[in-house]
């Protein structure tokens, strides 16, 4: 039996479609530098934390260095570039889909992005000035360095925001391939996030409410907002658990490497590059956090922020509360868990306060700080529930 022939305008009009469903499902090349160069930012900032701990900052030039300051400097670019050619080129639909910043045209996001970048380029110069004039590793939270974390706090935003503009235009297998970007860069944020907690988030402070208070401000706002501008049922749970993939990654990965203090005085005999602390189980209040908020999301914005960041701090405590217990134990003095990990700065007479609980003067003390820890949490969600709701409503 002979098969009836299909019509060539009929193939050629398939074929055309089928390119043009490509062609729209396509992810525009500002969004893919925009991840590379705030990926770029977090890796570096890790390894510069751990070359600090092993090494020392012997040089500004340091591989850590320039991986923090090539995002920058690609963030800076990509943006300055897109802002140009929306300002200056004839694309329509790129000029209607921008804002009029003192004669240039472009997206919000790129503008904020542009600045970050310089920011941090910036901050660069001021950096080696500060520690050639009062010395190398002479404290964390100097003003350069406050400089440098609001230009990457700029970058990080504004890649967001340039990425959830995209996805709130568009439908289809775009806007999925875009939600799943959108919630891998959210995950790199919780990342940022908690860098800057570290200091409060010692396995010896998890029976005292500094832990807690210290994570319950901002971890909501940052898990809520970037849940919620997602429209991913479970957007919570997926940015913590890009969280907790790259802590993991890093801190398995690092001691793999052969390093040795180059600053002295060295109180510790450091063999390899010193990993950061065991990733928070932010994975359990962040999917209590989604599970509260879909039950609840047609109730208003104060009333779910009651019950969500109440159900956080809960969660939060059932998961971090024992296993503190465990992380100071000898069965957590390993490779897996961490707890061998010591900077070379750290005298080995204090080794032994790592498996001691620092708490609280007295239990008075300790539930204020855990009713401040509530009411920071409270907080902190309401704000993330309008920051999310924010980010849904951006299209330029």
């Amino acid at each position: 039996m002979a098969q009836a022939s299909v019509p060539l305008e009929s193939l050629r009009d398939g074929v055309a479609h089928s390119r043009a469903e490509s062609a729209a499902a396509k992810i525009p090349w500002f969004v893919w530098s925009g991840l590379v160069a705030v990926s770029s930012i977090a890796f570096g900032l890790y390894w510069d934390i751990s070359w600090h701990m092993t090494i020392g900052r012997d040089t500004f030039w340091t591989p850590a260095h320039l991986a923090i300051h090539f995002g920058g400097i690609l963030a800076a670019f990509t943006c300055t570039y897109l802002i140009f050619s929306t300002t200056f080129g004839h694309d329509q639909a790129a000029r209607d889909a921008s804002v009029n910043v003192w004669g240039f045209r472009g997206p919000v996001g790129a503008f904020l992005t542009a600045w970050g970048g310089v920011t941090m380029v910036a901050s660069a110069p001021f950096d080696n000035w500060w520690h050639n004039s009062f010395g190398l590793d002479v404290e964390i939270l100097s003003p350069p360095h406050f400089v440098l974390g609001l230009g990457i706090l700029a970058v990080q935003i504004g890649v967001l925001v340039l990425i959830v503009a995209e996805k709130n235009r568009a439908a289809g297998a775009r806007r999925s391939k875009l939600t799943r970007l959108f919630l891998y860069l959210s995950g790199l944020g919780l990342f940022l996030h908690s860098m800057l907690k570290s200091e409060y988030a010692d396995a010896n402070l998890m029976h005292s409410a500094v832990f807690y208070r210290a994570v319950a401000i901002g971890t909501p706002t940052v898990l809520v907002a970037y849940a919620r501008a997602s429209g991913h049922k479970w957007g919570a749970t997926i940015v913590s658990s890009v969280y907790t993939v790259v802590m993991l990654t890093f801190l398995w990965t690092f001691p793999l490497f052969p390093a040795q203090p180059k600053l002295g005085p060295v109180y510790t005999n450091v063999t390899h590059m010193v990993p950061m602390e065991f990733p928070l189980l932010l994975i359990v209040p962040a999917f209590v956090l989604d599970l509260v908020l879909n039950r609840f999301s047609n109730r208003g914005a104060w009333f779910q922020a009651l019950v969500a960041g109440t159900a956080f701090l809960a969660a939060l405590a059932l998961v971090q509360w024992p296993f503190g217990s465990f992380l100071i134990s000898p069965l957590a003095r390993n490779g897996i868990f961490g707890m061998t990990n010591f900077a070379y700065q750290e005298p080995i007479s204090m080794h032994q306060l790592a498996y001691k609980f620092r708490l609280d003067s007295t239990r008075s003390v300790f539930w204020l700080g855990m009713g401040a820890a509530w009411i920071a949490a409270f907080l902190s969600t309401r704000v993330g529930l309008a920051f999310g709701s924010w980010f849904l409503r951006i299209r330029r």
